[in-house]
């Protein structure tokens, strides 16, 4: 492990320092919005709008890094941030919802361009280590959860305005972030293999493996986003939970989506993708029923905790089976298309969680997500019983 190059090292941190920005706006952003929204049902509109700029920015970025590289983009990214944490304050200070939203939506692109660290590290290793380098580097989304809730809480009240000293510290993150990125050394591999692809893409998205790969990575962010989504404002703004309880949940339930992740790798050869994806639906549905069954802090953290563990399954594995249907280089043609749809459908995700728990209720909320773990169960048991 220790043999890993510094760049790995260097991206874990810097993941950690980026993904800290998205579990800081998914603790907040609901709870802010309760505050400024001319509407209660418009509160996760700045939440929502941060995952519609990432499904935008997606392809975006991956075009700015062939032609620039990934260096630059990492560091101009830190810089972007920081100016938009810089508009967010500017936005609660002056009370508009709307111009808060605006800057939550172009913080989407410092989401668009952390998705692609893991490809970063991958790059920098060879072969045999680049299962150890992903392992190594979604350790950055286990810091994360600690950092985002925690810097969220501790500066809350620096200031006159709620938050504002919150997203000064966030800032400062960044500005670490650009320190550390400045002795990354990218291996330049990218030019070479984008768009060389023969094949139509229309036939590449007509095989069954990713019609399942895609299925399986957007039901499980949909699910994810949609509840999460609602649960600080189902805890504090409507229950009346303190802010330590709802970041206590919060953190649990990050850390539970990126802890598996060191472990995938044996279950997978215990259980097999499908059936480690198969599983991962079934842990959706029980975090459903959990939270279904009360609104005690002991179920919120249960089913929050259900719900990070299901969306790991489903998410890596669809990540895995997602290489089978495409050639070496179809690679970031097939990947921009997948990652563009799975945080398409999760903004849509966010965007409704809010109105759809102010408007109904949590129940609703839960049961809502129903009809799709059932269509997802009944399609990976479909590709269970076809091909393995």
């Amino acid at each position: 492990m220790l043999n890993l190059p510094k760049n790995v090292w260097i991206l874990t941190a810097c993941l950690a320092l980026f993904m800290s920005l998205s579990v800081f706006m998914l603790f907040v952003g609901g709870i802010i919005g309760s505050v400024l929204a001319p509407s209660k049902s418009l509160s996760t509109l700045p939440v929502a709008t941060i995952v519609v700029g990432t499904a935008v920015s997606i392809i975006p970025a991956i075009r700015l890094m062939s032609i620039f590289g990934r260096k630059k983009v990492f560091l101009g990214t830190c810089l972007y941030t920081i100016l938009l944490i810089g508009l967010c304050i500017f936005s609660i200070i002056n009370e508009s919802f709307f111009l808060f939203s605006f800057a939550s939506f172009c913080l989407g692109g410092n989401v668009a361009v952390m998705q692609q660290f893991r490809f970063a590290a991958i790059e920098s290793v060879e072969l045999e280590q680049r299962p150890l380098a992903t392992a190594i580097v979604l350790l950055g989304g286990l810091i994360s959860a600690y950092l985002g809730t925690e810097i969220a809480t501790l500066g809350k009240d620096y200031f006159e305005t709620d938050f504002a000293g919150s997203f000064l510290i966030l800032a400062s993150l960044f500005v670490i972030a650009f320190i550390l990125m400045c002795f990354f050394k990218p291996a330049e591999k990218f030019k070479e293999q984008i768009n060389k692809s023969t094949r139509p893409l229309r036939n590449i998205i007509k095989q069954g493996s990713f019609i399942v790969a895609v299925c399986a990575a957007t039901t499980g962010y949909v699910v994810m986003s949609f509840v999460m989504t609602a649960t600080p404002v189902s805890m504090h703004v409507m229950d009346g939970f303190s802010l330590d309880h709802t970041k206590f949940v919060l953190q649990s339930h990050v850390i539970a989506m990126f802890l598996p992740s060191l472990f995938t790798a044996y279950i997978v050869k215990y259980l097999g993708l499908t059936r480690m994806m198969i599983l991962g639906i079934l842990l959706l549905f029980v975090s459903i029923f959990t939270a279904y069954l009360s609104h005690s802090l002991n179920n919120y953290w249960f089913s929050l905790v259900l719900l990070g563990l299901g969306w790991n399954f489903l998410f890596i594995g669809g990540t895995n089976l997602l290489p089978l249907s495409y050639n070496e280089n179809e690679k970031f043609k097939v990947q921009s298309i997948n990652d563009f749809l799975v945080f398409g459908f999760q903004a849509f995700a966010a965007l409704s969680a809010g109105w759809v728990v102010f408007t109904f209720s949590w129940e609703v909320t839960l049961l809502s997500v129903l009809p799709l773990l059932s269509f997802q169960l009944f399609l990976l048991l479909w590709w269970l019983k076809k091909y393995n």
